[in-house]
């Protein structure tokens, strides 16, 4: 009898499949069990290298803070035999030598090979210094302050090409005594030979933390230095000559080309208040520090750096390390409270801001402007906490051709700890100096380490990193430091080597070979140089290998992460790719070379005396769609803050609200066809009308009736008394007063048709609270416009709901008057930063949608003039945010409003989701009188308080009692720090939402929402305009946005340079590079509008706060419809049958109103214009005879 279960045609197709199921299913099974790194025993390696740091009682971290910063790695073959050598730096131990002898084994030459050290070893590198072919080695030196100047001394071991070497850094020019840290060889001149920086580190006898006057002038201990190839196998220091003169307490040196100019720069980081240092090379032999203009922020405690191309776009990033823990227990036990008067004071002083955390800079390039500001993105990217560490390293360690990032840390003693400083500081204050110092040193000897596996994550190619520590084999805890890596067994990926305090090194072997996935080929390129004479490894030349338009590039130098050097080579993973496109080698002195169709899986030597004349690349004019106006094009007006620190009423608040402004309000003010601009101001520091003329550009005006009493937020012009012509309404707002002061007080200015402005006293209500947002419409189609005001803050109760306010228009006979009709829920909707009335359901009648901090996007339908919440009908779940702005167009062309809405984004330490979400928690809680606002947040699945110790007990005194110890604190959950009764009545807002988002609307009032691109999550969206700015048929969205308002330790969210965002008319967007858009606005920027000029050009305005207005040029944009008082939307047809929806919005964004026009262009067909109350009106379309 046959058997039918498995016929045996069937058993014949499917036998091929079974096996490959079966390959799969063993890969699977392997890919759970084994990890991508296995650390080999030292049993195993023969590497027995410990840097073991056991001092006399004599000598404490106390007395020397460098104690436990540990030694480095250098990796390079040093007998040319094809392997990876080792060499590792001890302290109070010898360094040591390793010979690789092939399958992860080594022989210890150290002794044989004269490279023993009984001196304080730091950082290390090998490099042919005297250019024969062989691997030298170049060690730095230190020492505590007792050690002998002789015993400081640098060291250089030439190699003698028969694996010994001699010691030669005195006749070398190279035996500096001046705390060495690390080294970094270089052709800084570009005259063929290597140069070198030293970083340097020496002892002060202040406090390093203390933001004293920078030391600029050279004569400072810790100040760098640069000695200069002679080329006759001596070097000179040229430190004063080449402008290196700043004083700088370095820990990590990086050499790239930062600026993409074509030659190397340096890139130092300082620990302590001392700022990182980009030293720009000036082409001349000197450099120009040039931090502040390339970084926004930076690390407060740097450590290692390392310079790679993370994205793949071709220029070069930054990544610094710092000491913040990831765990909410270690963060507490180490976080002091925040001070704001020495964070002032450091930038009064000079210094650039810095923050305790990783920063991860992208490079943004340049723009016709000039160089582009870096974005600091280590939050988005979620690498910025890491514990005590120590070296950053790019590598592509899984060959998919993203690079990776593996991080060190570790401290043994962790002297961080507040309990230990500040409670031993009280105690020592009893005592004698010498009972004193034992009690400290028991303290000390007492102190757990900052003892966790080292952090490795994985690049997932959208400037975001996945934690692999575990999954990939970082499961050991060390007091890891210096790290390399390097193909130490040539199978084609990329091996760690890590030096570590008081254990053996780490020896990790990447087994990626051994456990690929069958179905996916890990491909590799690598690359070494056969460089010129005087630079025989080719140290600076760059790579660039393309492929079907992806580009991954690389700059060769192997001094990277903290006081080690990797392989010489350039790794490339290749993923999938066998054969690869292109490749082009830059050399040094710019020489050039082609390869193609280059196979992958193999080392290929290129070299030096095949490169020639780079190619004539025909460089067109730039071109971008907006250029920075000089001088503003007349708009010269400067937003002035008042010096007031919200923190020291609320010290819990998570920013601060007195820095909001300025308002853009535009409209033809005085009626002679052309728009003008009224930008608002701040208390003492009135704004400012401008008018603009018929050369396009602007004239400010006299306006001594428009008071500077009170804080200007929000401004927008209307026809408030029907007299045809506009308006000015200005709200009043901040935190500075007390609630309920008179400077809170809206105020509504008339206009006499020519642009002066007259206080209409009693024309609104009494609204004597803090406000921001106003825009206006005919909600109830009587034919006058209302207002809605947006409630912002109560100052001092932050998150108290403040008062909203809708204002109907009862204006009649030339008196003007608007009554107050808030329903009860729009009264109480939040606190409010935008709104914007839009018929979002196609009725017929303009609803009202209202965004706000701890806010759900909320919509109020217009049911017939009665505004009634449909914010639960909407389909939208889920969305309460921290948002900032809205607005609305027909994005995908089917006939409705869809919306975009600007949120804080996702790059800051307040991270939200619905299952884990970000709530504040606010009441009385010690019946102080005061409202206390406690953060709430969840870490490794636990919730609890998010502030400091410090932070919380300068809020609600009587923490103190609860948690005597910091020790207490940290282990406290949430729910174990309040009693129940505390928290019974508490008001609570929780955000859950904190991208910037696309609502699609889907008809019948129901919308879908989708985060906007990555790009557009490095910082808060403010104001948005909306216009279609390349000419496509399609909407497009430029957006600003960037705050200076946290509190100092979180820091600036300054990452933003504004976005342009188009639109494919589709409701997709694509974040424009502002170096390809040519619209860089940096700074803190608030709102935004666009200005059609007399020249049929359009400007768009931004106005940034405590800062000058930006102006920029848009491209050319044609013909405009200019709309009515009473004109709501339009109904646009196209030739291709397409037709859209537009409407003519009294502000939208955040603290922005634009001109209410509509661009046409020449495949319109048909405009059809509908009045707020119905009516309709065809205008016939003669492009010359429509208003322009």
């Amino acid at each position: 009898m046959k058997n039918q279960l498995f016929p045996r045609k069937f058993l014949k197709v499917s036998l091929p499949i079974l096996l490959l199921l079966l390959a799969f299913t063993l890969w699977q099974w392997t890919s759970r069990t084994e990890k991508l790194f296995r650390t080999l025993p030292a049993t195993s390696t023969n590497i027995h290298f410990a840097n073991i740091i056991n001092p006399p009682d004599s000598l404490t971290v106390l007395d020397f803070e460098y104690l436990y910063n540990g030694g480095g790695v250098a990796i390079g073959d040093i007998n040319n035999d094809g392997l990876q050598d080792i060499y590792f730096t001890g302290n109070l131990v010898s360094s040591k030598l390793y010979l690789n002898r092939g399958n992860f084994t080594f022989e210890d030459i150290t002794i044989k090979a004269g490279v023993s050290t009984r001196t304080w070893a730091n950082g290390v590198v090998m490099v042919d210094i005297n250019q024969d072919g062989y691997k030298d080695i170049y060690v730095c030196v230190g020492g505590n302050r007792h050690t002998p100047e002789k015993e400081k001394a640098n060291l250089l071991f030439i190699n003698n090409k028969n694996n010994t070497f001699t010691e030669a850094a005195q006749p070398y020019g190279l035996a500096d005594t001046g705390y060495g840290i690390q080294s970094a060889f270089f052709d800084y001149d570009r005259d063929g030979d290597l140069d070198m920086y030293l970083l340097r580190n020496a002892f002060v006898d202040y406090n390093r933390n203390n933001p004293r006057p920078k030391q600029l002038n050279g004569k400072a201990a810790s100040t760098d230095k640069l000695f200069r190839n002679n080329g006759n196998h001596t070097f000179t220091d040229v430190s004063a000559a080449a402008g290196i003169l700043i004083e700088g307490f370095g820990l990590g040196v990086g050499v790239s080309d930062i600026n993409n100019d074509g030659w190397p720069d340096v890139y130092v980081s300082n620990d302590f208040i001392t700022n990182d240092l980009v030293w720009i090379n000036n082409q001349n032999g000197t450099f120009s520090n040039q931090a502040k203009k390339y970084l926004k922020h930076q690390t407060y405690n740097a450590m290692g750096n390392d310079l790679a191309d993370l994205n793949n776009d071709g220029l070069v990033d930054i990544m610094v390390l710092d000491m913040l823990p990831e765990d909410n227990k270690r963060w507490k036990l180490t976080t002091m409270g925040n001070n704001y008067d020495e964070f002032e004071t450091s930038l009064r002083r000079g210094y650039e801001p810095q923050y305790v955390r990783n920063t991860l800079q992208l490079n943004n390039g340049s723009s016709p402007n000039g160089p582009i500001a870096f974005s600091e993105i280590g939050q988005l990217a979620g690498v910025e906490a890491t514990e005590w560490s120590w070296a950053p390293l790019f590598a592509d360690l899984d060959n998919d051709g993203q690079k990776d990032l593996f991080i060190t840390n570790g401290y043994p003693k962790d002297i961080t700890n507040l309990d230990f400083i500040v409670y031993g500081h009280q105690s020592a204050a009893m005592g004698t100096r010498e009972g004193n110092r034992k009690e400290r040193t028991a303290k000390l000897n007492s102190l757990p380490g900052a003892l966790i596996p080292n952090y490795v994550y994985q690049n997932r190619g959208n400037l975001t990193f996945k934690d692999q520590s575990l999954a990939w084999g970082m499961t050991e805890p060390a007091y890891s430091n210096g790290a390399a890596y390097a193909d130490l067994d040539n199978d084609g990926d990329l091996d760690l080597v890590t030096n570590n305090i008081d254990k053996e090194a780490t020896i990790q072997e990447n087994r990626l070979h051994q456990i690929k996935n069958p179905n996916k080929p890990t491909n590799y390129l690598r690359f070494a140089f056969t460089g010129s004479p005087q630079n025989r490894e080719g140290i600076g030349a760059k790579v660039f290998v393309k492929h079907k338009g992806v580009l991954q590039y690389q700059y060769f130098t192997p001094f990277r992460g903290y006081l080690s050097s990797v392989e010489p080579y350039l790794h490339f993973g290749l993923d999938t790719i066998k054969v690869v496109d292109r490749v082009e080698v830059v050399w040094p002195d710019g020489k050039y070379q082609l390869l193609q169709q280059v196979k992958a899986n193999q080392v290929l030597q290129v070299e030096y005396a095949q490169a020639g004349p780079a190619p004539a690349v025909s460089t067109p004019a730039a071109s971008s769609l907006f250029r920075l106006v000089a001088e503003g094009g007349g708009l010269g007006y400067r937003h002035e803050e008042n010096s007031f620190v919200d923190f020291k009423l609320q010290p819990l608040l998570p920013h601060g609200h007195s820095r909001q402004g300025p308002g853009l309000a535009v409209s033809d003010v005085n009626k002679d066809g052309l728009a003008d601009v009224y930008v608002g101001g701040t208390t003492g520091h009135a704004g400012a009308l401008f008018f603009q003329q018929a050369s396009g550009k602007f004239q400010r005006q006299s306006t001594p009736t428009i008071d500077s009493l009170g804080e200007s937020l929000g401004v927008l012009f209307l026809d408030a008394d029907q007299d045809q012509d506009p308006d000015l309404y200005v709200v009043r707002g901040s935190s500075e007063q007390v609630p309920g002061s008179p400077l809170y007080q809206d105020q509504l200015y008339l206009n006499d048709g020519q642009g002066r402005f007259t206080l209409a006293a009693g024309a609104l209500p009494v609204m004597r609270s803090s406000k921001a947002s106003v825009v206006a419409a005919d909600y109830d189609r009587d034919g006058d416009l209302d207002v809605f005001v947006g409630g912002r803050i109560t100052p001092g109760a932050y998150p108290t709901t403040p008062r909203s306010y809708l204002l109907q228009n009862e204006s009649k006979n030339g008196q003007c008057r608007f009554r107050e009709v808030t329903p009860s829920t729009l009264a109480q909707t939040g606190m409010v930063t935008s709104a914007l009335w839009s018929d979002y359901d196609n009725d017929g009648w303009v609803d009202l949608l209202v965004t706000g901090e701890f806010m759900a996007l909320r919509f109020y339908h217009n049911q017939r003039g009665k505004l009634v919440e449909a914010t639960h009908q909407t389909g939208l779940e889920h969305t309460v945010g921290w948002w900032n702005s809205l607005v609305g167009a027909d994005f995908d062309q089917d006939g409705d409003m869809d919306y975009v809405a600007g949120n804080v984004g996702l790059n800051t330490r307040y991270q939200a989701s619905v299952e884990e979400p970000l709530c504040v928690h606010a009441q009385d809680y010690n019946k102080d009188g005061r409202i206390d606002p406690v953060l709430s947040y969840f870490n490794q699945g636990q919730r609890y308080i998010l502030h400091s110790r410090d932070d919380l007990i300068d809020q609600i005194n009587t923490m103190r009692g609860r948690f005597p110890t910091y020790q207490s604190y940290a282990a406290a959950k949430f729910e174990d720090s309040f009693l129940p009764q505390e928290l019974a009545g508490a008001q609570v807002l929780c955000a859950e939402r904190m991208a910037s988002s696309y609502l699609e609307n889907v008809g019948q009032g129901k919308f879908r929402i989708r985060a906007l691109p990555r790009e557009v999550q490095l910082a808060p969206v403010y104001g948005m305009v909306v216009g279609d700015y390349n000419q496509d048929g399609y909407w497009d969205v430029l957006a600003v946005g960037n705050s200076y308002a946290p509190e100092v330790s979180t820091g600036r969210y300054d990452a933003g340079l504004g976005w342009y965002l188009e639109g494919n008319g589709k409701g997709g967007f694509r974040s424009v590079p502002a170096s390809k858009s040519g619209l860089v606005a940096e700074q803190d920027a608030k709102s935004v509008v666009a200005v059609r000029q007399a020249t049929g050009q359009q400007l768009l305005i931004v106005g940034n706060n405590n800062s000058r207005v930006e102006v920029f040029q848009a491209a050319p944009s044609g013909y405009y419809y200019l709309a009515q008082g009473q004109d709501a939307w339009a109904e646009i047809q196209l030739k291709n049958g397409k037709s859209y929806k537009h409407e003519f919005s009294y502000g939208s964004s955040y603290l922005s109103q634009t001109e209410r026009n509509l661009k046409l262009t020449a495949d319109v067909t048909s405009l059809t214009i509908y009045s707020f109350s119905g009516e309709k009106k065809v205008i016939p379309l003669d492009l010359h005879a429509v208003n322009h």
